[in-house]
């Protein structure tokens, strides 16, 4: 027992999994505060030794919900930013979804903590749709509009930090 013990400790490592992260980015400005925001966070979680990809919704064309609801039948919307795209997981509910953790970081110009509360209560909505998925942090970044104006916020630092323990 002893020497099992003693390899595990010399051998912590060797426990530690990868985890795939996905970001997912609805901002519509490339290289805007959102996104220098979620590349923070991305670089925290690569440090840590995650697996990380990011989607741009920007490039993507995701058109509103329809409420067809084929997407429950189909497994995948017929029909066609980052609350849309959130709708379009409905097929996901009944699933053997791998997702158990969800962050919120959000950008915005107005610095009151109601201008995140809504959006954090729409996050959290969402998540609670699935039972083995928790909303695991947010991060906020108020008072930031042009491209840029998040440089030197702390809110950087914050999610940089929230990406290295994911």
């Amino acid at each position: 027992t002893m020497r099992i013990t003693q390899r595990i400790s010399k051998c912590k490592e060797c426990f530690t999994m990868d985890k795939k992260v996905l970001i997912i980015s609805s901002s519509p400005r490339k290289g805007g505060n959102s996104e220098t925001l979620a590349a923070a966070f991305a670089k925290g979680a690569r440090e840590a030794g995650n697996q990380v990809e990011t989607v741009y919704l920007r490039e993507k064309q995701v058109g509103l919900c329809k409420g067809c609801l084929a997407c429950l039948k189909l497994g995948h919307c017929v029909s066609g930013q980052l609350k849309t795209m959130l709708d379009r997981a409905n097929p996901l509910f009944d699933t053997d979804y791998a997702f158990t953790k969800a962050y919120l970081l959000a950008t915005a110009a107005e610095n009151a903590p109601e201008t995140f509360a809504g959006t954090e209560k729409a996050v959290q909505g969402w998540v609670d749709c699935f039972p083995r998925c928790a909303l695991a942090g947010t991060v906020f970044a108020g008072g930031v509009n042009g491209v840029g104006e998040i440089a030197g916020h702390i809110a950087l630092e914050q999610a940089y930090q929230m990406g290295k323990e994911v």
